[in-house]
């Protein structure tokens, strides 16, 4: 499982002309599964998203997690973070999990990160054409591969 993390002051996903996820301060998450991908992953990882200290303190420091801020998320699946470019031109997403795989995946990490946060997090839509905007704050991006967990 690959996620890209992004701190946001603002971001919405939209689908057919339709605002569908909207929030102000928190993180964007995309999400990318693999067939090999367990419920291990989903917790270890939904609980590095929640705690993890990149919002800043009272001193500019960032030392405050989305937990703590009781910031907003929005959740977005993108298997393409599972893309090879070793051979020729064209990505390959060949470890990208297949639907039947991927939305069970997708559908259990939503759950995890709500249990995680206490509260409802926002979506974009399973292999929907959306439009995803953001405003990064900092910028802050992460990359987090459960395989490398590092």
């Amino acid at each position: 499982m690959k996620a890209i993390i992004q701190r946001v002051s603002e971001s919405s996903v939209t689908i057919n002309a339709k605002i569908v996820a909207q929030i102000q301060k928190g993180l964007l998450v995309l999400i990318g599964f693999e067939d090999s991908d367990t419920q291990e992953d989903i917790l270890w990882l939904t609980t590095k998203i929640a705690n993890l200290r990149i919002f800043a303190d009272e001193n500019q420091v960032m030392n405050v997690s989305l937990k703590d801020i009781d910031g907003d998320l929005i959740i977005v699946s993108q298997f393409t973070l599972h893309a090879s470019t070793k051979k020729g031109n064209r990505p390959s997403y060949i470890k990208a999990a297949k639907p039947e795989i991927a939305v069970p995946l997708y559908e259990a990490f939503i759950a995890q990160m709500e249990t995680e946060l206490g509260k409802k997090v926002q979506t974009g839509q399973f292999g929907a054409d959306m439009k995803v905007a953001l405003v990064n704050d900092g910028p802050v991006t992460i990359v987090i591969d459960t395989k490398k967990r590092e």
